[in-house]
């Protein structure tokens, strides 16, 4: 308690279901980090994988990504009003995991992972600005177009 007011000592971030509004997009910000920040994910065969598990976990949809050494970011959006995007995320790290040729390194992930719902067009054009910069800002390339793993599954129109 500060001044009258409580703080949320969480150590972890807290996941509130999505706003679903009548005649606007839902769509929600993901960042995924790899325990202990390990440099295992920016690879062909990673990428690969992902995209087949982001395939087949239908109930939500993946828009643009970039996967870089040790975290994801990706935008995705529900494909019906009744999908959770916990289970969703869970669901495909499982397999992910599962289908993770180096039991030495496993976990993969860390347990938990942030999400912020987007709430203008304004919004996911910024953040996707900034996160496409993030192999140019770790020194992984001189240019965005030369990082080779990132993308756009799907079209998530604002």
């Amino acid at each position: 308690m500060n001044n009258g007011v409580e703080f949320d000592d969480r150590k972890h971030p807290a996941h509130p279901s999505p706003v679903i509004r009548v005649n606007r997009p839902t769509i929600v910000f993901l960042t995924l980090c790899v325990e202990g920040r390990r440099p295992l994910l920016a690879n062909d065969h990673v990428h690969s994988c992902l995209m087949v598990f982001w395939a087949e976990a239908t109930h939500w949809l993946v828009g643009r990504y970039m996967i870089m050494p040790d975290h994801i970011h990706l935008f995705c959006a529900p494909s019906n009003e009744d999908s959770s995007l916990k289970l969703w995320v869970q669901y495909w790290r499982n397999a992910f995991t599962k289908a993770w040729p180096h039991p030495q390194d496993k976990p993969i992930w860390q347990r938990d992972y942030w999400d912020r719902q987007i709430r203008r067009g304004e919004s996911y054009s910024e953040k996707w600005a900034y996160v496409e910069q993030n192999p140019v800002r770790a020194g992984l390339v001189n240019m965005v177009q030369e990082w080779p793993y990132q993308g756009e599954l799907n079209v998530l129109r604002w």
